[in-house]
């Protein structure tokens, strides 16, 4: 991907320039154009608009050259140069190139998913233009006197006067939807200051830290290795002080003046992550994620890629964002499935990211107290080299687990006695509860009392949630909607009941129970509205709300230094589940949950209930053993030949006929086995039978699946490439919608 300097017009009147376009179409190749007389020649890495069909679209430049394989009389030409420096440089490319060959992805999508919204339709690119923020001497004086009313206003003063620094929109942005009336009136008030941009502060000497051995043992390792490419996977127990390890890292990074890729699962982790590192460093400090405005992400993407951010945190996509001076690239919760695309590009951004810190040459720190299987497996292959914190960092050390068998405890809309009197006594002592139930709305079921049926979703197969506060019955799956029915669809008996709880419910509930107490309900249908997930947060983490009730939005990175009672109410749905992943999920969740209790001094409980008690994954579970629990499941993926012991893709289909589906995997697969049976290569590919997805019908489609396995890498992808020939020539394929998933999470 050589570069080539922009030369006028007049210097290369009688030269064809080809250039070699990525354009954000389906379609796995790059396009040739001409760069007219009249315009520069750009270099890679630029923006052009360029006609493609009908239609004007921005596209990426990937090369110059002054050939083309095609007769130069049929190309097009360049309609506008957008871009007179690269955005992206030729090691950026070379690695996107490797990402989109790799997941078998149109090439084009994957580099313009690079970059962001509004330079992918061809906006130009501009600085911020929103003021910064400080807080004033007066500012400091009106925090001490407490919040008042004014809540969002002194949160608001809280974040400044933390930060030590100036702080931009995108943080306020997530301290409350209403920032900008709050931050007006404080600044009419004389309490905050505007700034045009962050000052350049010096570095703030490290506060007092006593690290434990272990902590002390990763932070040397992880510095050790520093300017090199190594993959370190930090396995420690919750409240172990991950995230201590991570600061001490990346300090000696920015002293070096590089910068710093931390990468998390969930937007609501990014809060309180971003307040720690701001009380930290006084450095630019970005933020990216999609809660974000697209001109704010913009604005967070080019600091990063000028070098004048010395921190970027993100979600999935921004392991995808150039970096001036990369130095350490950080996935907290690299267990996460969240970190997997699930549609479109299907890309994983913890595999991803080690391969990009390979081609930087620089380490890739893993941290989870559940760590993927896969990434176990690697530190037994010496692939990873694991570094473990054994205790926390915290008195309390780890909470105390009981299972609760509910065949034999009686329960009153789905709380066992234990649990009610334990959620009693902790508001009777000032402490904060968890209730956790990995379903949101009233109850899961509506069951006709005539015929014993439940009410199914007519587009899915799946039956119909019931959220009682909305009066609707709603399909978690394809989202229709509908009211609670007149009579039975299926018998026309009058007589219709819930079955099961939800969040919604357990909310109730425990306002029955407790009706002093603040309770905060937090799940995906109490935080639709912007920036209504950190307001909730934040009265959890102020410990205003008195006890918690909520999906596993609750499970993973937060603090709540007073919560000291967790209580899981069904921890059974994932015991029997046909995924091969299951019994990982359910350890990963359960001990996530479990984890925010005890987080200060006091030794937190957690009472899970569970009509299987003496199951041994549970009983791994409830003696915090991991190590136990990942020979367990390692050896039954190995029995079973699973990752990490294989290597494994899905080919799905959808189709709006019954069947239809099936009939193009049916021909595929004996394609797919005449490919295997004429290379050498391919061999150790097996395939296996086309089926129906566990849920044949979602959204009015048909599914089903084909599933391809090999013991190592290259024959799997040696037959993909060639098989994603044969997948995009068949004329079935017209009839259907179909995806290769290279390293799914999912089989399903």
């Amino acid at each position: 991907m050589p570069d080539r300097l922009s030369e006028s017009s007049d210097e290369r009147s009688d030269q064809q320039v080809v250039i070699k376009v990525a354009v954000a179409v389906p379609l796995r190749r790059l396009f040739d154009y001409l760069v007219p007389a009249s315009l520069p020649v750009p270099q890679s890495g630029c923006r052009v608009n360029v006609q493609f069909g009908s239609r004007t679209m921005t596209g990426l430049v990937i090369d110059v050259c002054d050939s083309s394989l095609l007769d130069k009389e049929k190309l097009k030409a360049v309609k506008e140069v957008l871009d007179s420096e690269p955005l992206l440089d030729n090691q950026h490319l070379q690695f996107l190139s490797w990402v989109a060959d790799y997941y078998l992805h149109p090439a084009g999508e994957v580099f313009l998913s690079a970059l962001p919204k509004l330079l992918r339709k061809g906006k130009p690119l501009r600085a911020a233009e929103h003021p910064y923020w400080k807080i004033t001497s007066s500012g400091i004086e009106e925090l001490k006197q407490g919040p008042g009313r004014a809540v969002v206003q002194h949160h608001l003063l809280q974040i400044l006067s933390e930060a030590q620094q100036a702080v931009g929109p995108e943080s306020l942005k997530i301290a409350s939807r209403s920032w900008k009336t709050a931050i007006s009136a404080l600044y009419r008030k004389g309490l905050v200051e505007r700034v045009k941009e962050p000052a350049d502060y010096e570095q703030h000497s490290l506060p007092a830290f006593k690290a434990t051995k272990d902590q002390q043992h990763a932070i040397e390792s992880i510095l050790a290795g520093l300017n090199s490419f190594k993959c370190f996977l930090l396995f420690g127990i919750t409240g172990s002080g991950k995230t201590e390890v991570y600061l001490r890292c990346i300090a000696e990074v920015l002293t070096n003046r590089q910068q710093a890729l931390v990468l998390v699962p969930e937007i609501s982790l990014t809060p309180q992550l971003v307040s720690r590192f701001r009380q930290r460093f006084n450095e630019v400090i970005d933020v990216l994620h999609s809660g974000m405005s697209d001109s704010q992400r913009m604005q967070a993407w080019n600091r990063a890629r000028q070098g004048e951010s010395s921190i970027l945190i993100g979600t999935r996509s921004a392991i995808l964002v150039p970096l001036a001076r990369p130095g350490i690239i950080i996935i907290d919760e690299e267990h996460d499935s969240s970190f997997k695309q699930q549609d479109g590009f299907r890309y994983h951004a913890r595999d991803v990211a080690i391969k990009r810190a390979s081609m930087e040459a620089i380490p890739v720190v893993m941290g989870s107290a559940t760590p993927s299987l896969e990434s176990w497996h690697n530190t037994q292959q010496n692939r990873f080299n694991l570094l473990t914190l054994e205790q926390r960092a915290t008195a309390g050390g780890l909470p105390d687990i009981h299972l609760i068998d509910v065949e034999k405890q009686p329960l009153e809309n789905g709380i066992s006695i234990p649990l009610r009197e334990g959620v009693r006594k902790c508001f009777k002592q000032g402490e904060q509860s968890l209730l956790f139930i990995n379903r949101r709305g009233f109850a899961p079921a509506v069951c006709c009392t005539s015929c014993n049926k439940l009410i199914q979703c007519s587009r899915c197969d799946a039956r119909m949630t019931w959220h009682r506060k909305e009066g609707r019955l709603v399909c978690h799956h394809c989202g229709r909607t509908g009211r609670w029915p007149d009579h039975c669809p299926a018998c026309d008996g009058e007589e219709l009941v819930t079955i099961g709880q939800g969040t919604e419910n357990i909310h109730q509930t425990i306002q029955q129970m407790v009706p002093k107490a603040s309770i905060e309900r937090i799940d995906r249908d109490t935080t639709r509205r912007k920036g209504e997930l950190e307001e909730r947060l934040q009265r959890a983490h102020s410990g205003e709300a008195e006890v918690l009730v909520g999906t596993q939005m609750l499970s993973k990175g937060h603090d709540f230094p007073n919560l000291s009672l967790v209580g899981i109410l069904d921890s059974d749905q994932l015991l029997f589940s046909s995924d091969f992943r299951s019994n990982e999920r359910l350890f990963q969740l359960i001990t996530q949950v479990a984890g925010r209790a005890g987080r200060a001094d006091k030794r937190g409980v957690v009472l899970v209930q569970t009509r299987f008690p003496d199951s041994p994954w549970l009983q791994a579970i409830a003696k915090h053993d991991y190590r136990g629990f990942a020979n367990m499941a390692l050896e039954e993926r190995k029995q079973a030949n699973y990752p990490p012991f294989t290597h494994i893709a899905l080919l799905r289909a959808e189709a709006v006929k019954q069947h239809e589906a099936l009939k193009f995997l049916d021909v595929m697969h004996q394609q797919a086995k005449s490919l295997i049976a004429s290379n050498a290569q391919m061999q150790s590919v097996s395939l296996s039978e086309p089926v129906a997805s566990v849920m044949e019908k979602r959204a009015g489609r048909y599914r089903a699946q084909l599933l391809v396995q090999a013991a190592t890498r290259k024959p799997l992808h040696v037959f993909l490439h060639q098989w994603r020939s044969v997948l995009e020539t068949a004329r079935q394929s017209r009839h259907v919608r179909w995806s290769l998933d290279v390293d799914p999470v999912d089989l399903y």
